[in-house]
């Protein structure tokens, strides 16, 4: 008899798994949808995280981490989907592996993966964020060939957000470009200081407003005007 009440409870557990599982897929997506509705980053977090345990799937693996992206979790977001280069990972991981490792101050990692994003759409924006990355990490060739193609193709209503002030805002994009080139010229060679500030002047003429142009040429002026650069 106990054989086969053992027996009976074998056979229909794995119908009582399934059946528990069809239960808690069907709980965790109403979660999450709901959460979505309340705009609950945290409540989404955990239904995506509760889903990706009972049903992995690399599209949920994906939209977690672009949540935790846009809550600025960015360790979070690189331990959700590793910071591997993958040419086949879908945009959106892409994406995420980029700005995460811009913010977490890994340019050189980062500039793998907006190349992989500019190959597949080459746009003024991306070319923006691989010109400043390839400045910072010492690459002027590379940087030159992305501010070029921006400002051959940036349009006048396109923008660019900007973070040196307490309050973040935004300025053209084709004058950010015209900034960069400045910086670029100047790093390249001291001496074309005057073409510098020349750039600045070309990205304020387009955006009166761009605060960080507008300190760069105060910057380059100072040093035009300094003692030592007089001497010389």
């Amino acid at each position: 008899m106990k054989k086969l009440v053992l027996l009976a409870i074998l056979v229909a557990a794995p119908s009582l798994f399934a059946q528990s599982k069809s239960d808690m897929l069907t709980h965790y997506k109403a979660f999450y949808n709901e959460m979505r509705l309340q705009g609950d980053i945290n409540g989404v977090i955990n239904a995506l995280t509760h889903l990706n345990v009972i049903e992995p799937s690399q599209e949920r693996r994906d939209t977690l981490a672009y949540v935790y992206l846009n809550s600025g979790q960015h360790m979070q977001a690189l331990n959700t989907i590793g910071i591997e280069t993958d040419t086949n990972s879908s945009d959106i991981a892409v994406q995420v592996k980029a700005v995460s490792l811009k913010n977490l101050n890994q340019p050189k990692r980062a500039i793998e993966q907006f190349e992989i994003l500019f190959k597949r759409n080459p746009n003024p924006y991306l070319a923006y964020e691989l010109a400043d990355l390839k400045i910072l990490t010492g690459d002027p060739t590379g940087a030159g060939t992305n501010i070029e193609y921006g400002l051959a193709n940036a349009k006048e209503d396109m923008k660019h957000a900007f973070y040196e002030r307490q309050q973040p805002y935004e300025a053209s994009l084709k004058a950010g470009f015209y900034h960069l080139k400045g910086l670029l010229v100047y790093n390249n060679d001291k001496a074309n200081i005057d073409e510098a500030i020349g750039l600045m002047d070309e990205a304020l003429k387009i955006d009166p407003s761009f605060n960080l142009a507008s300190l760069s040429k105060q910057a380059l002026e100072t040093k035009k005007n300094s003692p030592e650069a007089t001497k010389n």
